[in-house]
Protein backbone atom coordinates (compact mmCIF):
# COMPACT_ATOMS: atom_id res chain seq x y z
CA UNK A 1 0.00 0.00 0.00
CA UNK A 2 1.40 3.37 -1.17
CA UNK A 3 1.87 5.99 1.54
CA UNK A 4 1.85 8.86 -0.64
CA UNK A 5 1.10 9.27 -3.98
CA UNK A 6 4.19 11.56 -5.09
CA UNK A 7 6.64 9.62 -4.42
CA UNK A 8 9.19 9.70 -7.95
CA UNK A 9 8.97 6.44 -9.59
CA UNK A 10 12.70 4.69 -9.13
CA UNK A 11 15.04 5.17 -11.95
CA UNK A 12 16.64 2.36 -13.27
CA UNK A 13 20.00 3.79 -14.76
CA UNK A 14 20.34 4.58 -10.81
CA UNK A 15 19.41 1.20 -9.71
CA UNK A 16 22.08 -0.01 -12.32
CA UNK A 17 24.68 2.30 -11.10
CA UNK A 18 24.44 0.94 -7.38
CA UNK A 19 24.70 -2.59 -9.07
CA UNK A 20 27.88 -1.45 -10.80
CA UNK A 21 29.64 0.55 -7.80
CA UNK A 22 28.65 -2.68 -5.26
CA UNK A 23 30.07 -5.49 -7.95
CA UNK A 24 32.03 -3.60 -10.23
CA UNK A 25 29.72 -4.92 -12.94
CA UNK A 26 25.97 -4.97 -13.84
CA UNK A 27 25.13 -8.12 -13.72
CA UNK A 28 22.15 -9.62 -15.87
CA UNK A 29 20.05 -10.61 -12.80
CA UNK A 30 19.88 -6.46 -11.98
CA UNK A 31 19.50 -5.51 -15.90
CA UNK A 32 16.68 -8.00 -16.10
CA UNK A 33 15.05 -6.66 -12.83
CA UNK A 34 15.56 -2.67 -13.67
CA UNK A 35 13.99 -3.27 -17.09
CA UNK A 36 10.77 -3.75 -16.06
CA UNK A 37 10.21 -2.99 -12.37
CA UNK A 38 13.35 -0.79 -11.17
CA UNK A 39 11.77 -0.44 -7.28
CA UNK A 40 12.38 -4.51 -7.27
CA UNK A 41 15.47 -3.90 -8.14
CA UNK A 42 16.31 -1.48 -5.79
CA UNK A 43 14.78 -3.36 -2.97
CA UNK A 44 16.71 -6.73 -3.95
CA UNK A 45 20.21 -4.54 -3.62
CA UNK A 46 19.25 -2.85 -0.68
CA UNK A 47 17.86 -5.50 1.25
CA UNK A 48 21.10 -7.19 0.49
CA UNK A 49 23.06 -4.92 1.48
CA UNK A 50 21.79 -4.78 4.79
CA UNK A 51 21.49 -8.44 5.60
CA UNK A 52 25.60 -8.21 4.28
CA UNK A 53 25.63 -6.39 7.98
CA UNK A 54 24.01 -9.14 10.03
CA UNK A 55 25.07 -11.52 12.24
CA UNK A 56 26.84 -13.69 9.62
CA UNK A 57 30.33 -13.74 8.30
CA UNK A 58 30.56 -13.45 4.50
CA UNK A 59 31.24 -17.76 3.71
CA UNK A 60 28.66 -18.33 5.77
CA UNK A 61 26.21 -15.65 4.53
CA UNK A 62 27.06 -17.87 1.01
CA UNK A 63 26.77 -20.46 2.49
CA UNK A 64 23.27 -20.20 3.68
CA UNK A 65 22.60 -18.23 -0.20
CA UNK A 66 23.91 -21.57 -1.79
CA UNK A 67 21.39 -23.81 0.35
CA UNK A 68 18.82 -21.13 -0.76
CA UNK A 69 19.53 -21.29 -4.69
CA UNK A 70 19.94 -24.63 -4.77
CA UNK A 71 16.58 -25.52 -2.88
CA UNK A 72 15.13 -23.67 -5.68
CA UNK A 73 16.81 -24.71 -8.60
CA UNK A 74 18.74 -21.48 -9.69
CA UNK A 75 20.55 -21.84 -12.27
CA UNK A 76 21.85 -18.10 -12.06
CA UNK A 77 22.11 -17.54 -8.22
CA UNK A 78 23.84 -21.18 -8.06
CA UNK A 79 26.77 -19.53 -10.40
CA UNK A 80 26.83 -16.31 -8.91
CA UNK A 81 27.03 -17.59 -5.69
CA UNK A 82 29.55 -19.90 -5.88
CA UNK A 83 31.58 -17.39 -7.66
CA UNK A 84 31.41 -15.20 -4.70
CA UNK A 85 31.39 -18.03 -1.81
CA UNK A 86 34.71 -18.72 -3.53
CA UNK A 87 35.63 -15.17 -3.16
CA UNK A 88 34.52 -14.92 0.17
CA UNK A 89 36.96 -18.22 1.57
CA UNK A 90 34.55 -21.28 0.62
CA UNK A 91 36.59 -23.88 -1.60
CA UNK A 92 35.69 -25.53 -4.50
CA UNK A 93 34.58 -28.82 -3.30
CA UNK A 94 32.52 -26.59 -0.01
CA UNK A 95 30.50 -25.11 -3.26
CA UNK A 96 29.79 -27.87 -5.45
CA UNK A 97 28.65 -29.74 -1.89
CA UNK A 98 26.13 -27.59 -1.20
CA UNK A 99 24.94 -26.88 -4.65
CA UNK A 100 24.45 -30.90 -5.40
CA UNK A 101 22.41 -31.19 -2.21
CA UNK A 102 25.40 -32.01 -0.13
CA UNK A 103 26.64 -31.17 3.54
CA UNK A 104 29.65 -29.43 3.58
CA UNK A 105 32.71 -30.68 5.85
CA UNK A 106 32.78 -27.63 8.10
CA UNK A 107 30.63 -28.32 10.55
CA UNK A 108 29.40 -25.04 11.31
CA UNK A 109 28.88 -24.37 7.25
CA UNK A 110 26.94 -28.18 7.66
CA UNK A 111 24.84 -26.78 10.70
CA UNK A 112 23.83 -23.45 8.22
CA UNK A 113 22.57 -25.49 5.67
CA UNK A 114 20.92 -28.50 7.54
CA UNK A 115 19.33 -25.12 9.05
CA UNK A 116 18.54 -23.17 6.01
CA UNK A 117 17.21 -26.27 4.28
CA UNK A 118 14.77 -26.90 7.57
CA UNK A 119 13.90 -23.80 7.16
CA UNK A 120 12.74 -23.95 3.96
CA UNK A 121 11.08 -27.34 3.99
CA UNK A 122 8.95 -26.49 6.63
CA UNK A 123 8.18 -22.67 5.32
CA UNK A 124 9.31 -21.43 8.56
CA UNK A 125 6.89 -23.81 10.84
CA UNK A 126 9.68 -24.54 12.98
CA UNK A 127 8.32 -27.09 16.21
CA UNK A 128 9.71 -25.97 19.42
CA UNK A 129 12.19 -29.25 19.37
CA UNK A 130 13.42 -27.95 15.75
CA UNK A 131 14.08 -24.42 17.44
CA UNK A 132 15.97 -26.38 20.62
CA UNK A 133 18.05 -28.46 18.53
CA UNK A 134 19.24 -25.64 16.13
CA UNK A 135 20.03 -23.47 19.52
CA UNK A 136 21.92 -27.16 20.78
CA UNK A 137 23.98 -26.00 17.53
CA UNK A 138 24.35 -22.62 18.40
CA UNK A 139 21.55 -21.58 15.74
CA UNK A 140 19.66 -18.86 17.85
CA UNK A 141 17.23 -16.79 16.89
CA UNK A 142 19.38 -14.09 15.34
CA UNK A 143 20.91 -16.74 12.71
CA UNK A 144 17.62 -18.32 11.82
CA UNK A 145 16.36 -14.78 11.43
CA UNK A 146 18.99 -13.99 9.04
CA UNK A 147 18.55 -16.84 7.35
CA UNK A 148 14.81 -16.00 6.96
CA UNK A 149 16.30 -12.54 5.61
CA UNK A 150 18.24 -14.05 3.05
CA UNK A 151 15.32 -16.77 2.07
CA UNK A 152 13.11 -13.32 1.27
CA UNK A 153 15.58 -11.99 -0.64
CA UNK A 154 17.13 -14.85 -2.58
CA UNK A 155 13.70 -15.71 -3.32
CA UNK A 156 13.12 -12.55 -5.30
CA UNK A 157 16.36 -13.58 -7.74
CA UNK A 158 15.52 -17.32 -7.74
CA UNK A 159 11.79 -16.91 -8.67
CA UNK A 160 13.00 -14.06 -11.59
CA UNK A 161 15.42 -15.69 -12.82
CA UNK A 162 13.24 -18.77 -13.34
CA UNK A 163 10.63 -16.68 -14.92
CA UNK A 164 12.91 -14.50 -16.92
CA UNK A 165 15.62 -17.84 -18.01
CA UNK A 166 18.48 -15.07 -17.05
CA UNK A 167 21.61 -15.54 -19.11
CA UNK A 168 24.77 -16.15 -16.74
CA UNK A 169 27.06 -13.63 -16.73
CA UNK A 170 30.44 -14.40 -18.05
CA UNK A 171 31.62 -13.43 -14.73
CA UNK A 172 30.39 -16.43 -13.15
CA UNK A 173 30.62 -19.45 -15.49
CA UNK A 174 33.84 -21.27 -14.62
Amino acid sequence: MRTTTDAAPIDASMVRETARETFGMVPNLITEISNHNPAVAKAYLDAGATLGQGVLSDAEEQVVILAISSYNDCHYCTKAHAAAGRAAGLTGETVETIVAGGLPDDPRHRRLVQATRRILGKRGWLSKMDQEALAEDRLERDVLYEIVGLIGVKTISNYVNHIAGTDVDEAFRE
